[in-house]
């Protein structure tokens, strides 16, 4: 580690232990980051030296902003974290906002000051933003006016949170700075935490990833510049919440580094973000599958034929989503698998090597394998838990399942997995949504898929349940397409085609009908919960 410039050290001293952090490795030229790197300074230097000075960084509402303004604009809101706020490097500071040009100019503006960001969703509510205050122990706070409340609110039981400021104090206090005024960004470490990432609680409680200023850089430089390919004359698009690193990467940091243009839809939905790709001709879109079939029912009504990238995560993307999106709009989606905890995207594949149902092969920069029970590796075409490793990896702040998905060196991210013979991967289900019934392993992923080629069905979720004679049965709750009514002649239809085309023994024997599914606020299926009600 180089000497770190944090004067505050409450990160640093809660890392996992040595023998409890993943192995990295750096086996691309582009990885050779140097001792002292700022992730903010480099990728406003990346965006101004490959667009011209002039070019549209940010589209908010009716505001534009250049690159060198989202430069001059982030060093003044740094400066009145230090100089107003008393932010020391290494303060963690709470970041409160909606996907929106503030939001990002505040995140630029904290890295340069040294801060550590931690973003957390909009609609949070007060107890919620408390555990994160006082897991992180979160000093100070920008925030979306509008969302002040809910912080004041949160603060009353978070001792440690003592500076707040909304948006519209920090854009007038930036404002009264003197003509050319610049500040200088702290001469961070490249291994000085940067952010800390709170998963989306699928599985329950959430965890505080820790990650480095040069892990911000490594998601640019493998899954972004080796597979999604954006340049400077891109317009990116998207729903993922920029406080998850799905949407951080897809929105903030690979736009960034090629200097292309990120435009927000003025309001929440996916009628907004269809309007917006429309009304920009955004040319890449990042959305989860839910986000795919969504736009799938909107796009006889709006322009899509801008968009020449697209790129799904967050859960698995089903073939015939894959397929009726290619059909639609010639576009064939980019898959992958990332995590919180590895930053993002690490198994992906693009263009030709696009095999619709696989997620792909390795990101360049990354390894993956897998793994038996023991740790061992498992040959070709066998099912086994996914082991990963590469520039990035998981650093939970002071969290005791650091070794659960940390082992021997290697990032074992709960999914299981299969290998073909081409080197692709291939999702089998989230290894605590094995279905094991009367002696068969079944994977949920795999059932669902299969209901979502019926014409009946929107959504699909599927667990196992405690069965006397089998041990565990299928299970499927099903929401169905306005035009479709929930009937037992179409359980029973639905039944059979499952049947039709898989194994005869995955079809799910008891089958519900529901309104909606349980998700996170990034739209992500909460098994856990269908299991806690089944």
């Amino acid at each position: 580690m180089g000497t770190s410039a944090h004067i505050d050290r409450f990160v640093l001293d809660h890392l996992p232990s040595a023998d409890q952090q993943p192995d990295l490795i750096f086996s691309l030229p582009e990885l050779a980051y140097p001792d002292r790197l700022n992730a903010a300074t480099e990728l406003l230097r990346r965006a101004i030296d490959a667009a011209s000075p002039d070019a549209r960084a940010l589209i908010d509402f009716d505001h534009e902003f250049s690159w060198t303004r989202v430069d001059a604009i982030s060093g003044r809101m740094a400066s009145v974290l230090v100089e107003d706020m008393g932010l020391v490097p290494g303060n963690r500071v709470l970041l409160h906002g909606p996907n929106s040009a503030w939001t990002v100019l505040a995140w630029f503006a904290i890295l340069k000051a040294g801060g550590v960001v931690v973003a957390t969703m909009p609609m949070l509510r007060a107890a919620e933003l408390a555990t994160v205050i006082d897991k992180a122990q979160i000093s100070h706070a920008l925030v979306y006016a509008a969302f002040k409340e809910v912080v004041d609110e949160a603060r009353e039981t978070s001792p440690s949170l003592t500076q707040v400021m909304d948006s519209t104090a920090l854009q007038k206090a930036a404002q009264a700075m003197p003509m050319g005024f610049r500040f200088d960004a702290v001469n961070t470490a490249a291994d000085d935490p940067a952010l800390i990432a709170f998963t989306s609680g699928t599985t329950g409680k959430p965890k505080g990833c820790v990650h480095f200023h040069r892990d911000i850089l490594a998601m640019a430089d493998t899954f972004a510049g080796h597979i999604v390919g954006l340049t400077k004359d891109d317009i990116v698009v998207g729903t993922p919440p920029i406080a998850f690193t799905f949407g951080l990467g897809g929105l903030v940091v690979f736009p960034a580094a090629v200097g292309a243009t990120t435009a927000f839809a003025p309001r929440p939905g996916f009628d907004a973000l269809a309007e917006t790709i429309a009304r920009q001709k955004a040319t890449a879109l990042f959305t989860a599958p839910t986000g795919y079939r969504a736009l799938l029912k909107l796009a006889g009504d709006h322009d899509l034929s801008s968009l020449r990238t697209c790129v799904s995560a967050g859960e698995t993307l089903p073939a015939a989503t894959s397929d009726a999106w290619h059909e639609a709009t010639g576009v064939r989606i980019i898959d992958g698998i990332g995590s919180t905890e590895m930053i993002h995207i690490f198994i992906s594949a693009s263009g030709d090597a696009i095999r619709p149902g696989a997620t792909g092969k390795a990101v360049p920069g990354y390894e993956a394998r897998i793994i038996d029970a023991e740790g061992r590796t498992l040959p070709t075409g066998e099912t086994g838990r996914l082991a990963v490793r590469g520039p990035t990896g998981c650093r939970y702040l002071y969290d005791e399942r650091q070794a659960a998905y940390v082992q021997d060196g290697w990032n074992l991210t709960g999914d299981v997995y299969r290998l073909d013979e081409d080197g692709y991967f291939w999702f089998v289900a989230r290894s605590d949504d094995m279905i094991v019934s009367s002696g068969y392993n079944i994977g949920a992923p795999e059932v669902e898929n299969a209901l979502l080629r019926h014409p009946a069905v929107a959504e699909a979720a599927v667990i196992g349940v405690p069965d006397a004679e089998r041990g565990q049965i299928v299970k499927a709750f099903v929401v169905l397409n306005p035009d479709h009514s929930a009937t037992d002649e179409l359980r029973i239809a639905l039944q059979d085609h499952v049947k039709s085309i898989i194994a005869p023994y995955k079809y799910p024997r008891a089958l519900d009908f529901v309104d909606a599914l349980p998700k996170t606020q990034t739209g992500k299926l909460q098994r856990f919960r269908l299991k806690a009600d089944a």
